[in-house]
Parts: C-alpha cells; structure tokens; sequence
C-alpha cells in the first residue's frame, strides 16, 4: 500500500517540462508563457532603464543575468536578449553614445533544476555572436545558487506559482486538511486551501531570503506569474479550472479500474495561485526589496488561441499544453500506460468547459522588486 510519506517523497523531486521537439515536447506547447512574457518587454525595459543602478559599477564589471525556472527554451533567450538590449540602452544613454566595445560584458545563468533537459536547452542556444557567455546553474531556486551579491538581475518566468513540493497536510490520512479524492485544492475544503496557500507562503520565503543573499543592493527582480485577483474564489482560476476536468478524468479512470482510487487519493499537485496580496505581504515580510513596478499583462488578442473558433480545436491546444507541463508529475505517479488515455479523455472533456475557461478570472502579471540598499 502507498504512504503518505512515498507521495510527499515523490512531490517534492523535481518532474520538469516535457523535453525534446516532439510533439508533447514543452517548447513547442509554450506559446502561451511566451506571448505573456512577451507582452511585459516594454515594463521591463523601462523598469531597467528607471530602476538598475549603475552607477557605482566598474567598467571591468561583468553584468550578471539569472533566469531561474529556465526550463527547455526558446522562451528563455527571448526574455534574456530583452534584458540585455535595455541594459545596453542604459549604458549608452548614460555616456551619451558609449562606444560598443565599452559596453560591459555579460554572463547569463539557466537555471532549472538538475532533472532539466540542459541539452535541449543549450542545443537551440543563439548563435556564437551573442552578446553574453552562458552558463547552466542546476538545483532549486527555494535555495541558494549563487555567491552573494554576484547577480545584477534575476527573470523568474511562470515558475513562482509552483510549490516546493505537495503540502504533508494533504496527503496525512489524519490531518482536517486531508485531501481524499481530490488532486488540488480550488474546490477543497478551506483546510486544504489553507496548506497550499502557508506552504507557498513558506516557500516564497526561502525565495526572497536567497535572492536577497545573491542580488547586488540596487539590483532587480523580475517575477512574471499567473495569479487570481484579489478576492477572487480560487474556483474561478482558468488553470483550476482546467485541473478540476483532469480530476474528473483521473476520478473516471479509478471508476473504471485503470487505476486505483488510492492513487488518485495520494496525488495532488503542487502549484498554487496567489494573489498580488499575497506577494506584497511575503515581500513586505522579507523586508529586503521594494515593490517598484507591478504591471497587469495582457494575453494578445492576435495570439494562436484567440484566433481558434471552435471548442474542439481551443480544449486540444489546452490539453496539448497541460500535458507538457504536467506529464513528469503524472508519469512519476501514475505511471506512462495511462498518459494518452487520459489526455484524450482530459480533451474532450475540455470541449465542454470552454466557455467557462474563456471566462476565467486569472491574470497576469508582471512585478519588479528592487534590492534594498542595506546600511
């Protein structure tokens, strides 16, 4: 029989995006994150050009870029050259036409974890003319990565809302936040809702505690997430939404006897979607950054998704994309024989709740902090 103590074992390794080029693979189901991303260039590079001191840095200093929760590309290089082309901007602004062989040089970091396709990601790595050197940091961005005060700016992309693993209240058989029969939280009791939202409350701290060890006073950070507005039901996120039909279609398969009800008792996933409430408060916590810029981000209206009318081709682009975020969890609990299946059953369920995913309350947003010079 499977323990609690296996599954919390299991949550909290690390189950990357879906690797390779193929058809499942993440970097061809990530349009989504990278068209939001896309969507907050303008903030970022004025939030630079404002916010990044430079002041006080050398000409020999080498600028240092981190994106943590890189996964597998491309949408990583594309947020970096931007980072990098407002830093540039800056420099030239400032000496008023600095010659380009005086503009800093610059090392960027990929970060993942160690499970990370690193050799996808650095096999469509641009072309040797880039402007920076390159180099892939493994581990968890809720610990420490790198020396202290080494990093100028720190891009955190869709990766926040993930947990460091699944709450231990969850999966404890004893425990009021007992999650029997679910596998997430926005249609739990509040007990379960409130170990999701105290474990991201603990994670997001370790977060902020590390970056601020490793980002140069005057430093930025840039967080991109999904998240709820504020007093908005947890029901009426568009991604809850969309694990509540993968739920239905796990409850179905236990029914039929593909798998087992204690499985899909013992599986939960580990994310969860804050508020922009939240994340003042846990900064404010912290107490080492300022909130300089949070920006609302809208999803383009000239996107793949928008221009798809029927509900069939919307719910097999919705499908299509959570398998390649979620398989790895999936695998690692279920199973592989069960995947297809139930991504098929998953997608036509999907054609049926449409409308109201369309009309879901998630936004996204874009929030820049700043390193606090401490005294």
């Amino acid at each position: 029989m499977e323990t609690e103590r296996e599954m919390r074992n299991v949550s909290e390794e690390a189950y990357p995006m879906k690797s390779g080029d193929d058809l499942h693979g993440y970097s061809n189901n990530s349009d989504f994150q990278r068209e939001i991303a896309s969507s907050a260039n303008q903030l970022v590079s004025e939030a630079i050009a404002e916010y990044l001191e430079i002041e006080n840095l050398s000409p020999s200093t080498t600028i240092r870029v981190a994106d943590l929760g890189c996964s597998v590309g491309p949408n990583t290089f594309f947020a970096v050259q931007n980072i990098l082309e407002a830093i540039q901007l800056k420099y030239c602004q400032k000496s008023q036409g600095l010659l380009n062989s005086q503009i800093p040089e610059f090392q960027v970091f990929f970060n993942d974890h160690s499970s990370n396709d690193f050799n996808t990601l650095f096999l469509s790595l641009p072309p040797a003319d880039r402007r920076y050197h390159a180099a892939g940091v493994p581990g968890s961005f809720y610990s420490r990565l790198f020396p202290t005060h080494s990093l100028h700016i720190v891009h955190v992309s869709y990766a926040i809302h993930w947990l460091s693993g699944v709450p231990k209240e969850v999966v404890d058989r004893t425990s009021p936040a007992w999650n029997k029969g679910r596998i997430y939280y926005s249609r739990a009791s509040d007990e379960v809702v409130e170990a999701y939202s105290a474990q991201w409350a603990e994670d997001m701290a370790l977060f902020l505690q590390a970056r601020a060890q490793e980002i140069a006073d005057g430093g930025l950070m840039i967080l991109i997430f999904p998240a709820r507005p504020d007093e908005t039901p947890h029901s009426q996120v568009s991604t809850n939404v969309s694990l509540n039909v993968l739920e239905a279609c796990l409850i179905d398969m236990a029914k039929n006897g593909i798998v087992s009800q204690e499985k899909v008792d013992l599986f939960n996933v580990p994310m969860y979607y804050i508020s922009p409430q939240e994340l003042g408060d846990a900064v404010e916590r912290n107490g080492c950054f300022s909130i300089e810029k949070m920006g609302i981000l809208h999803y383009p209206t000239s996107s793949h998704y928008q221009s798809l009318t029927s509900s069939r081709d919307k719910a097999q682009v919705i499908a299509s994309h959570v398998r390649a975020v979620m398989e790895g969890l999936i695998k690692a609990h279920f199973g592989d024989e069960i995947l297809d299946q139930l991504f098929d059953s998953f997608s036509r369920k999907l054609e049926d709740e449409i409308s109201v995913l369309d009309s879901a309350k998630t936004l996204n947003y874009c929030t820049v902090l700043k390193r606090k010079t401490m005294i």
